[in-house]
């Protein structure tokens, strides 16, 4: 309990914490330019933005309300045998999303190229070299771009900050035209802040939502643990296995809203409080499918063990383990840049594919286990297999994720991507919340385990049914019939017999 106390107060003085604001940083240390198509191109970075707050005293309980883009220190290196080659030109060039269509062109429909060719230049569209852009439709003075000319082996890009006004999903490139500039690198750095603080538009509602779901976590299990203290006397093995859950979750929360917390405090993501949270929740993960699906086969309940099939039930969990690790690694370590729906759609693949195995093998184990119960008439086991429900809902989910992060090429919908994330946390909870009702420990808990005399029992209860008692038979007729013999050789005493029974 003296624990317990402490994780809530440790909660509460978290979510009343306020923390300092800085900005979102990309750092660039020595990037080299690739080639893409006819130009030469550094990605610098891709967020979603709110637009500045123009009261600032009506802002959020922490940040001043601005949003901008900031160059800092931004240099462009070449190789000493290449600085005596002719002037080169980058181009830094920010745009929302909606405006991609500005950059770049082609010529009589031919192929779209970045850098101006020789024949849109004889069409007067555009300078030889230079990168093309056209000014938006929607945004006067977009896309912004900056000039940086190359004189000798080093070019620094002058302290800008760029003012967001419009709320949108925002891409910085640095890009050069020259051939001759191969080998040239860049350095430094650029800050992007929303109007909270660092967190990039995606992420910025999931730290409340962490938050939250860390004193629900606490809350449940308040619940759990006391029923567990009460009643351990009564305890079988998958509720152990639940509290395993529970304790996984409510790190697994508490991580990752301090993790998003330092993350919008210092501009960088903390490498080692990222990584724990996302191995706790892919073990919790990992552990809750496990125990659904050796539930849906009824193991401890209408059998024992699992015999031969948990050598590929620990199989599938630990590819699935591996598999959600790294897709979890990939997007959250180090990562400060909002990934386009290819990227998650690749990454997202296996996992799914693993999920929906999953879902197949508790459908067709469940249907045999609820058989089996209903054919046994055991009504209070069969009580922890109505949540068929939350299968369905899981694979609803897992076709619309797919659709969202295929559909979603370009990332315009990140307003509303933090919900995806949310909802299985929030799924998740809401099965275990049901699972802990159902199976809570209690003095009747042993009627759910399994029982190697649970089918004979009901054979005899069925059997009782059958033949009911009637009124007791008069001792002289109970002594006649004793003293009759029970076996003749011409079957005329198993006729009587078959009489009495009638009578």
């Amino acid at each position: 309990m003296v624990a317990q106390r402490g994780l809530i107060i440790s909660l509460l003085v978290m979510l009343l914490w306020v923390l300092s604001v800085n900005a979102s940083v990309h750092d660039y240390a020595g990037e080299r330019f690739i080639s893409k198509g006819n130009a030469f191109v550094v990605h610098g970075g891709s967020e979603g933005l709110y637009s500045s707050v123009p009261n600032k005293n009506e802002s959020s309980n922490y940040g001043n309300g601005d949003s901008y883009i900031r160059f800092e220190k931004i240099t462009f290196r070449r190789p000493k045998e290449a600085a005596q080659s002719q002037t080169g030109l980058v181009h830094a060039i920010v745009f929302e999303v909606e405006d991609r269509d500005t950059i770049g062109g082609s010529a009589y429909g031919g192929q779209r190229a970045i850098c101006c060719t020789s024949d849109l230049a004889k069409l007067g569209a555009c300078t030889e070299g230079d990168v093309i852009h056209r000014p938006s439709t929607r945004h006067a003075n977009w896309p912004q771009v900056f000039h940086v000319p190359l004189n000798g082996d080093v070019a620094t890009l002058q302290l800008k900050s760029i003012q967001i006004t419009e709320t949108g999903m925002y891409n910085l490139y640095f890009i050069h035209c020259d051939p001759n500039l191969k080998g040239l690198v860049i350095e430094g750095k650029t800050i992007w802040k929303n109007p909270t603080g660092y967190l990039p538009g995606r992420m910025a509602p999931l730290m409340k939502f962490y938050g939250f779901m860390s004193l629900a976590f606490v809350v449940l299990g308040i619940f759990w643990f006391s029923q567990y203290a009460r009643f351990w006397r009564e305890i079988l093995q998958l509720q152990n296995c639940i509290t395993l859950v529970i304790a996984l979750g409510m790190f697994e929360m508490t991580l990752w809203y301090f993790e998003y917390a330092e993350f919008n405090k210092t501009g960088i993501r903390p490498t080692g409080i990222t990584i724990w949270a996302v191995t706790f929740g892919t073990v919790k993960r990992t552990v809750a499918r496990l125990i659904i699906l050796m539930v849906s086969m009824g193991y401890g309940v209408v059998r024992p063990t699992l015999g031969g099939l948990t050598s590929k039930v620990i199989m599938l969990g630990g590819t699935f383990f591996i598999a959600s690790e790294v897709l979890e690694l990939v997007e959250n370590v180090g990562v400060i840049n909002d990934l386009s729906g290819k990227a998650k759609l690749f990454l997202v693949l296996p996992v799914a594919i693993l999920d929906a195995f999953f879902i197949l093998w508790i459908f067709t184990s469940l249907s045999m286990t609820l058989n089996k119960l209903q054919a046994r008439r055991m009504m209070a086991k069969l009580e922890i297999y109505r949540l068929a429900v939350a299968v369905i809902v899981s694979v609803g989910w897992i076709c619309y994720e797919l659709y969202f992060k295929s559909s979603d090429v370009y990332n315009e919908r990140w307003q509303s991507a933090w919900i995806i994330p949310a909802f299985w946390q929030i799924l998740s909870f809401s099965l275990l919340c049901v699972i802990c009702v159902l199976w809570a420990p209690s003095q009747n808990s042993t009627r759910y385990a399994y029982s190697e005399d649970t089918s004979e029992e009901f054979d005899k209860e069925d059997t009782l049914t059958l033949i009911k008692p009637s009124t007791p038979l008069p001792k002289d007729v109970q002594s006649s019939l004793e003293t009759r013999p029970l076996h003749s050789s011409d079957g005329t005493q198993d006729e009587n017999l078959e009489e009495d029974k009638t009578e």
